[in-house]
């Protein structure tokens, strides 16, 4: 039998949007954007399952809860990708490159930017599940299918203390040494502040332009016209 060991107290240690069984189960399951029926996954082998819809905050949630359970070996990914965030790609490019800069190495989703995930909790979600993924799949018999697969091959507990990650705190927290989450409409709102500047920088060099080429029509209206005065008024006092 598989060794099990006891996860943090009171785990999971971050509120969200999921449903959770038995905390010795090995796969954690990520829906993305979808809401599938947790309650056959769990009855298959998943300890917790539910979506995430951001490519950051979400994504950081999961992370906390899967390192501070070590009986966790298993993330799988399913259910359909959240357009402009793609959540569920990112989630497997942290798994897979970590990040830099913040960023997640070769996510392309709209802002996958880590901010309160440390390097040392990045190594060790890597270590400690392997990935399957199945983005795009909502039947409920094919996810629970995958689940039994994987709680067959559950090579027990990670070997390593759960590890504590501070996500979704309140202010008083932050202020008293915890880490502030980012949160996913900020980011989205400077976004596209930035766009806007991008576009009024564009807008305004597209002006300059017009006026240049306006004020060459203009000059080169005025050469001809006084170049064809001069030509008539030769022409005429020529003939006189």
């Amino acid at each position: 039998m598989a060794n099990k060991v006891k996860p943090a107290a009171g785990w999971p240690v971050v509120k969200g949007e999921y449903e959770s069984g038995n905390p010795e189960n090995p796969v954690a399951v990520t829906t993305c954007g979808s809401h599938v029926k947790g309650a056959a996954q769990i009855a298959a082998g998943a300890c917790i399952t539910g979506p995430h819809k951001t490519e950051n905050l979400g994504i950081e949630k999961i992370v906390a809860n899967i390192i501070s359970n070590p009986n966790i070996r298993f993330l799988l990914v399913t259910g359909a990708e959240v357009k402009g965030h793609i959540s569920g790609e990112a989630i497997i490019m942290l798994h897979k490159n970590g990040i830099k800069d913040n960023r997640i190495v070769g996510s392309t989703g709209a802002i996958p930017y880590i901010e309160n995930l440390t390097e040392e909790a990045i190594k060790r979600f890597q270590a400690q599940i392997t990935i399957s993924e199945m983005i795009g799949t909502e039947d409920e018999g094919a996810i629970v299918s995958r689940i039994k697969e994987l709680t067959a091959k559950d090579p027990g507990a990670f070997e390593g203390e759960p590890m504590i990650i501070a996500v979704g705190v309140k202010e008083e927290a932050v202020e008293a040494g915890g880490v502030k989450p980012m949160s996913a409409e900020i980011a989205t709102i400077q976004a596209r502040i930035k766009g806007i500047q991008l576009q009024t920088i564009q807008i305004g060099n597209l002006n300059k332009l017009m006026s240049g080429i306006y004020a060459g029509k203009i000059e080169g209206i005025m050469i001809g016209l006084v170049v064809g005065l001069t030509i008539l008024g030769i022409t005429i006092f020529g003939g006189g």
